[in-house]
């Protein structure tokens, strides 16, 4: 195998299952690369929602410190290299191909899933390019996710929802008792809302970890100049906008400095990242494509969003709730077979005038067919063959002063950027 596409088919079919949690075999894959203590810090950051913006944000904020900073995150949009950034930049074809041949090398007939793959590379990359510090972005769950086969300098929950049930349990509690499993005995545990479920810090208190909790130990708030971070050490005034569009940017912002804050303590350098100026323009230069992206072309207002679960879903329909519209609102919508659709479309309906549903490529995918059977009867829907289909019947349909909102999975909005040249 010689290109990534060739690694990559390979990868998918190597593994019996697609999601195998656990560590045992990826731990010892990771032993024999030697990948298991790496010489920098290294931020963990798990979530039903909110992860991504937060590894973004904190990326952002070690990078204006000056750190040359590793970020893995997925799934991705278009491009699988968009799963390994080394001071902010994805990684290319051929560093990728290294690793997974390095990987391969180790391995020993030990059976890979997909994500184990990715995580190992992401942390040989690492390794190899000698970055300063790495955030990790959980693939599912967190306690036997394969980026806790790292004992994390700071972990962190961004949020607890209903996803993933038939892996993680089907209670908020059972979920934040598994996602709560990154955290480690006298290291700091940021909790990113204070609406978690009481299991997520239940567990904090038995593994003897640190808490740092939003609305206690850190808080964040509005005002006319901005919004403000505050905590007993650390008080950020007149910071600006985030980056990032939408009031649960402002969570997602807060989080990462608190990361960073608790990080601060044992690494020196970070420090720098936390000065007052360096922070604002930070976190007001943070991007982030499908997250609440807005775009105007020809008169027609377009919203790009990865909400993929009800809550996801419903902070999506806040965000459209807040901005003002003269015209209808045209929903392309395309959703994974093992997602609540019912719950994400009944979530957005207050704000959806018209719903063009797609059909998804993969296993994984629902035809658009499905997706409409799985929806309430009588709501005014047609169906596309694909994303590009449903995009073009859109534009067909808009007129000035519409909006139309294409969400619903990563493999909605990877495409539709794709389609309208954005990505």
């Amino acid at each position: 195998m010689s290109s990534l596409a060739e690694w990559l088919a390979y990868q998918e079919r190597t593994h019996s299952r697609s999601i195998d949690l656990g560590l045992e075999r990826v731990a010892q894959v990771a032993r024999v690369m030697q990948l298991g203590r790496p010489p920098f810090p290294v931020i963990t950051v798990a979530g039903t929602n909110g992860k991504g913006s937060t590894v973004a944000f904190t990326e952002a904020l070690l990078g204006s410190g000056g750190l040359l900073t590793g970020a893995f995150t997925s799934p991705h949009l278009l491009r699988y290299n968009e799963r390994v950034r080394v001071g902010g930049a994805t990684v290319s074809d051929a560093e990728l191909v290294a690793a997974f041949e390095r990987i391969e090398t180790a391995r020993h007939g030990t059976s890979l899933t997909f994500f184990e793959y990715s995580t190992l590379a992401a942390l040989e990359i690492f390794m190899r390019r000698g970055v300063e510090a790495a955030v990790l972005e959980v693939g599912l769950g967190g306690r036997l996710d394969a980026t806790n086969l790292l004992d994390a300098d700071v972990a962190v929950v961004t949020s607890i929802g209903l996803d993933h049930c038939e892996w993680l349990g089907e209670t908020l509690e059972a979920i934040g008792r598994e996602k709560a499993g990154i955290f480690r005995r006298g290291r700091p545990a940021v909790l990113g809302s204070a609406a978690l479920p009481r299991s997520v810090r239940s567990v904090a208190g038995e593994v003897g970890a640190q808490v740092f909790a939003a609305g206690c130990e850190f808080r964040h708030e509005r005002h006319a100049g901005g919004w403000r971070y505050r905590s007993a050490d650390l008080d950020l005034d007149d910071l600006p906008s985030p980056g990032l569009t939408g009031e649960v940017q402002y969570d997602n912002a807060a989080t990462a400095l608190a990361a960073l804050e608790c990080l601060a303590r044992g690494f020196e350098p970070v420090r720098r990242c936390l000065a007052p100026q360096r922070a604002a323009a930070a976190l007001a230069a943070t991007r982030l494509p499908g997250r609440f992206q807005i775009l105007a072309v020809d008169g027609i207002e377009w919203v790009l969003d990865v909400a993929h679960n009800e809550a996801a879903a419903r902070v999506l329909a806040g965000n459209l709730a807040r901005r003002p519209r003269s015209g209808r609102s045209l929903g392309v919508c395309g959703i994974l077979r093992d997602k609540d659709a019912a719950a994400i479309v009944r979530a957005l309906a207050g704000q959806i005038d018209e719903w063009l549903l797609c059909t998804l490529e993969g296993a994984r995918g629902l035809t658009a067919t499905e997706l409409r059977e799985r929806l309430p009867p009588g709501l005014p829907a047609s169906v596309a063959t694909s994303v590009p289909a449903a995009l073009e019947a859109a534009r067909a349909r808009a007129r000035p002063g519409d909006r139309i909102v294409v969400f619903g999975s990563f493999h909605t909005v990877g495409p539709a950027l794709g389609a309208l040249g954005l990505y």
